[in-house]
């Protein structure tokens, strides 16, 4: 008889399970008064020491325990959700495929962390009830009491929409669902006909919704577009055909672009549609463009937190474009856009944003960065789901987002080493030997003075041929990552660019985040751009360039970064 191994994972700890069947992985079979056996030890083992010498698998980027959830790879984990702070301890769901006869279906992993770097495994907080039930993506609020709410959308069974659920015991490792649910009640798959405030009949989302705030006595809460989108906006030109062209409505015009639907109630359970949150505006999105996986706080004021300012910060994506956000004014139950912004440009790799306040007032986002290796690689490998670093988000003095890694990642730097006062002449390069490493941060300071394009080479091979360019452009005042020789061609090699306008005389500042198949880039505070990278010779040079003009280094440091994760 061949021997199958499935895993189970029981706070940090993987146990292996002896199965009975060469294909199916059943965790159901595994009781906790069972006796382990030896080879499902070792077993155990083998795995854990797999993924540590994995030479892809990020060291210090959360990612997900249960790898690949499911023995379909197209049921990999993805989108981060129900993110908030109590008691000292950040908590963190993650969506993900249970297998099994037990519980099947999409449910919501959790993990906690006092520090944002070492997280501890809870149990899952939203399980499928049945293989006709699942939870797809929404938020977390804590309410007046203590209690966390939980909103989710609720993609199967026959009553779909949206649901809620929350918090019976003070570890948060149990979770009841509403039997109200869905409170928000589809009348379609994602989508709800009713009429408006004004007795206007009309579409609206009911899928995705988004953390829920409260507000003068009474809760709100935002629900995503997608489903209206296609259905309802797809006579616009570049928008996904649909069939049933006879239920258009003449206004189709009126349900293109990223929108949300605003709800309210005074209990949580009786929910009552108000309007649309904002106005989808074309000079910042496409008629294409969706909002989906919304997230709505208000901005601070500061990196550190504080006192709030004024402003509100809206993250979503759209599924073709990814992740993006909105600054400004909330007032009247409607939020009124001062600018838009991007996190992904020339695809949509970097997807899926999360975010929660913390004691200390700060703004706290991750987001899920795409896993572009084969289908037949990740299989093998046994492993896939990573989450951006997790960023800290503000509002700066000019009124639009200001973006850096939290503080606490600088307690896994060891091994400091820095140059100072360097000069780069126009089309030089200089090599910096014995500076890099597969886990490592940078952080220069440079001058531009007449350069067109000045920056620096990581993950250089020992021929030079394969490398990752980080540069700026002057002349288009964009901050670019250049990931077309950075190795294996299945890394969806592109060049990814983000606007920055340099104020005159203001230097470049960057810090670079490397962490074996993800390079983060943040660029003065203003822009951050994050790359899968798949390099097949790994090398680890690093060398500063400049063209059509000098360039002045005025610090360059480097640190080698301690793996966080358990495996």
């Amino acid at each position: 008889m061949r021997i199958t191994y499935g895993f189970l994972l029981m706070g940090l700890i993987i146990i292996p399970l002896t199965l009975k069947s060469q294909t199916d992985i059943i965790p159901g079979d595994f009781e906790t008064n069972s006796e382990i056996s030896r080879e499902s030890t070792l077993s155990f083992k083998h795995y854990r020491e797999k993924l540590l010498k994995d030479p892809y698998r990020p060291a210090y980027h959360f990612c997900i325990p249960e790898g690949l959830s499911s023995n379909k790879i197209d049921q990999v984990p993805f989108d981060p959700n129900g993110a908030f702070f109590i008691n000292g301890r950040y908590h963190l769901m993650y969506l993900y495929k249970r297998f099994g006869e037990e519980s099947p279906g999409w449910s919501w992993g959790h993990v906690s962390s006092n520090d944002l770097i070492n997280w501890r495994n809870h149990p899952d907080a939203l399980i499928a009830n049945s293989k006709e039930e699942g939870a797809f993506s929404g938020g977390a609020f804590i309410d007046d009491d203590g209690k966390v709410i939980l909103s989710y959308w609720k993609i199967k069974g026959k009553e779909r929409g949206i649901g809620l659920a929350k918090n019976i015991d003070n570890n948060f490792d149990k979770w009841e669902k509403f039997k109200e649910n869905p409170v928000i009640k589809s009348t379609e798959w994602g989508i709800t006909n009713l009429r408006d405030s004004l007795g206007k009949n009309t579409f609206v989302g009911s899928a995705d919704p988004s953390n829920i705030w409260k507000k003068n006595g009474k809760y709100y809460l935002l629900t995503g577009n997608l489903l209206v989108l296609r259905k309802f906006g797809s006579k616009g030109k570049g928008l996904p055909a649909n069939k049933e062209e006879n239920v258009l409505p003449k206004d189709s015009i009126n349900y293109q672009g990223d929108r949300l639907y605003l709800f309210e109630s005074k209990n949580l359970i009786d929910w009552n549609y108000l309007n649309e949150f904002y106005d989808s505006n074309r000079k910042w999105t496409r008629k294409t463009e969706d909002n989906m996986c919304p997230s709505f706080l208000p901005l601070p004021s500061k990196p550190t937190g504080g006192i709030s300012s004024s402003k509100h910060l809206l993250l979503f994506i759209s599924h073709n474009k990814g992740c993006q956000y909105y600054v400004g004014d909330y007032k009247n139950n409607n939020f009124f856009p001062n600018n838009h912004g991007r996190m992904s440009w020339n695809d949509n790799g970097f997807f899926a944003p999360e975010a929660m306040i913390d004691g200390n007032g700060r703004q706290i986002m991750w987001a899920w960065i795409f896993d572009y290796r084969p289908k037949s690689m990740r299989r093998k490998s046994g492993w896939s789901g990573t989450y951006s670093l997790p960023r800290s988000l503000w509002l700066g003095k000019d009124g639009t987002l200001r973006i850096r890694p939290v503080e606490e990642l600088k307690s896994l730097r060891i091994n400091e080493k820095s140059i100072k006062d360097l000069k780069v002449k126009a089309e030089g390069k200089i090599n910096l030997n014995d500076f890099g490493s597969d886990l490592m941060e940078l952080e220069i300071i440079i001058e531009s003075n007449d350069s067109q394009k000045f920056g620096l080479n990581v993950l250089v091979s020992d021929d030079g041929l394969e490398k990752t360019v980080i540069y700026y452009d002057s002349k288009n005042q964009k901050i670019i990552v250049d990931t077309q020789k950075s190795g294996h061609d299945f890394g969806n090699r592109i060049i990814e660019e983000a606007p920055l306008k340099l104020d005159n005389n203001e230097t470049l500042t960057l810090r670079v985040f490397i962490d074996n198949s993800i390079i983060e880039v943040f660029a003065n505070e203003r822009q951050a751009i994050a790359r899968r990278v798949y390099p097949e010779k790994k090398g680890d040079g690093i060398s500063l360039f400049s063209n059509g003009g000098d360039i002045n280094i005025e610090s360059f440091k480097s640190w080698e970064l301690m793996p966080s994760n358990p495996y």
